[in-house]
């Protein structure tokens, strides 16, 4: 399960990372988690919201509905990874979600969860420049 929810989560630093670049946010800068050498700190605060949502739904999907399978790890190096064939998986279901929409009544519309992430990197980019308050995203369904 740890190797599951490490893979899922580096996967949405890597969308978190891409919608804060897009929104012209230094990367390095953060609210919630400390500054460190070789991270981007905001990436993890952007992503915290959308854990729940989107990794551990796509860690429970391919568990329960039998996608993913022992068979799919390999032990190596003291620790446990998913092999190659187990990694594509886990990205297509993982996309998947992403793509997944849901009825948002902020824009009166149905918006997928990447769209959520891409809003949220605006939000706060618009709220570092004094355009507006920013107000964090929680689910609203």
């Amino acid at each position: 399960m740890n190797s599951l929810i490490s893979f899922g989560n580096s996967l949405l630093y890597g969308i978190t990372l891409s919608s804060i670049v897009r929104a012209r946010l230094d990367p390095d800068v953060s609210f919630l988690h400390e500054p460190r050498e070789g991270r981007f700190s905001l990436s993890l605060d952007l992503s915290e919201p959308f854990k729940p949502l989107i990794v551990m739904s796509v860690v429970r999907k391919v568990v329960n509905k039998k996608i993913i399978t022992k068979q799919h790890f390999r032990k190596r190096n003291g620790g446990v990874y998913l092999s190659s064939k187990g990694r594509r998986k886990f990205v297509q279901a993982f996309e998947e979600c992403l793509s997944r929409a849901v009825y948002c009544p902020m824009t009166k519309r149905n918006v997928s969860y990447r769209s959520m992430i891409n809003f949220e990197a605006r939000k706060l980019a618009n709220h570092l420049l004094g355009k507006r308050k920013y107000k964090a995203f929680k689910p609203w369904w």
